[in-house]
C-alpha cells in the first residue's frame, strides 16, 4: 500500500486509512505499536506532521492510544458490560469533557453515555464499554 501525494484525498487521510485497515485486518493487533512518526514518516514518504495528523484522527476515532513519552499502540477494546433498560430509561450519547474523560480514564475519541432512570438518576460510562439491551416483550 502506497500514498498518492497528487490524490485530492490529502496524505493524512491516506495515512489514516492505511493503518486503520491494519488494524481492523488483525495485522496490526490490540497492544503492538503503530510505529514511531520518524518510522511512518519515512516509510510512506511524507511529512511528520502528516503523521501526526493521521495519528490524531485514528486517536480521535478510538483505534490507537497515546501518552507522552510512549510509543502509538492498537487500543485493547474493553470488555463490555451489559446494561439492560428499564421502563422510562433514556440513554444520551456525547461526547466526554476533559475532566471526564480523566475521571472515567477513557481516550480521545471515546463518547460517554448518560443513563437516566425514570427516578432522575444518571449513570455516566465510556460508550465503548456498555452494550444496551432492551428488556423482551412479554
Amino acid at each position: 500500500m502506497t500514498i498518492d501525494p497528487r490524490s485530492h484525498t490529502p496524505v493524512y487521510v491516506q495515512l489514516a486509512d492505511l493503518l486503520r485497515a491494519r488494524i481492523e485486518s488483525g495485522e496490526l493487533p490490540p497492544g503492538a505499536p503503530i510505529g514511531s512518526e520518524t518510522r511512518l514518516s519515512q516509510e510512506y514518504g511524507i511529512g511528520r506532521d502528516a503523521v501526526r495528523e493521521a495519528i490524531w484522527v485514528l486517536r480521535y476515532e478510538g483505534l490507537v492510544s497515546t501518552s507522552r513519552g510512549q510509543s502509538t499502540t492498537v487500543r485493547q477494546r474493553p470488555e463490555r458490560q451489559r446494561i439492560e433498560l428499564s421502563p422510562g430509561t433514556s440513554v444520551i450519547a456525547r461526547m466526554p469533557t476533559s475532566n471526564e474523560r480523566r475521571s472515567l480514564d477513557i481516550d480521545e475519541g471515546v463518547p460517554i453515555l448518560e443513563i437516566r432512570d425514570a427516578q432522575g438518576g444518571v449513570e455516566v460510562l465510556p460508550g465503548d464499554a456498555v452494550e444496551l439491551i432492551r428488556p423482551e416483550s412479554e
